[in-house]
C-alpha cells in the first residue's frame, strides 16, 4: 500500500511541475481517476499555484482528449483491438459490453449521461465510436458533461486544501445525486422515444 501511495505521490508531484499542462495530460492519460487529478488541481489553486478558472479549462480539455481517445479505439479498432489489449487499457469486456447495450438502448443520450455514472464514464465513449456517432455531436455531448464534472471537482479541491486526499469522502454528497439524475434522464429519454414510435406505428 505504501508503495502504490509513493506512486500516486510521484504522479501527482509530476502533474503539479507541468502546470496547467500537467491536468490537460493527466486527465487525458487517466494513468488516476479524474476525480484525483481535478482534486489535485483545486488543492494547486488553494496554493495559488494556478488559477480556478484555467483549471478547470485544462481539466475539460483532458477529459474530451481522452473520450477522443476512447472513441478512436472504439471507431477504428473496434472489438479485435479491444479483445487484443483492452487488459493493457483496464478495459473489461463486461463494462464494454454493458456500455454498448447501453448505447443502443439510449443512443448519443448516453455519452453525455454516462459521464455521471462510475465505470461507464470511461467505457461509453467506446461504443460511441463503434457506431460511428457523428464526432461532432460526440465532442458537444462530452465538452457540456465534462465542464460541470470539472468545476465540481475543482472547487472541491480547492475548498479542501491540504485535506484534498479525503475527496472520495466530500464529493460522494454530489456524486450520488449526479448518478440519480443522470439515470432519470436516460429513463425520460427512452420513454419519449419508445412514446414517439409507437404514436408513429398507430
Amino acid at each position: 500500500m505504501d508503495t502504490i501511495h509513493q506512486w500516486l505521490s510521484q504522479l501527482l508531484q509530476w502533474i503539479e511541475s507541468l502546470g496547467y499542462f500537467g491536468i490537460i495530460i493527466g486527465l487525458a492519460i487517466e494513468v488516476i481517476p479524474s476525480e484525483i487529478v481535478l482534486a489535485y488541481g483545486g488543492y494547486l489553486v488553494s496554493k495559488g499555484d494556478i488559477s480556478f478558472a484555467v483549471a478547470v479549462i485544462c481539466g475539460t480539455i483532458g477529459a474530451v482528449l481522452q473520450q477522443w481517445l476512447l472513441y478512436a479505439i472504439g471507431r477504428y479498432g473496434g472489438r479485435p483491438f479491444l479483445e487484443k489489449f483492452g487488459k493493457y487499457l483496464h478495459l473489461k469486456s463486461k463494462h464494454i459490453d454493458l456500455a454498448e447495450k447501453w448505447f443502443e438502448k439510449y443512443g448519443p443520450m448516453i455519452v453525455f449521461t454516462g459521464r455521471f455514472v462510475p465505470v461507464m464514464r470511461q467505457v461509453v465513449s467506446i461504443p460511441a465510436g463503434m457506431a460511428r456517432m457523428k464526432l461532432g455531436t460526440f465532442t458537444i455531448l462530452t465538452l457540456l458533461a465534462s465542464i460541470p464534472w470539472s468545476l465540481l471537482f475543482v472547487w472541491l479541491g480547492w475548498k479542501l486544501g491540504d485535506q484534498w486526499e479525503n475527496i472520495d469522502e466530500k464529493a460522494a454528497p454530489y456524486v450520488q445525486p449526479a448518478i440519480l439524475i443522470a439515470i432519470a434522464l436516460l429513463i425520460v429519454y427512452f420513454l419519449y422515444h419508445y412514446l414517439r414510435k409507437k404514436g408513429k406505428s398507430v
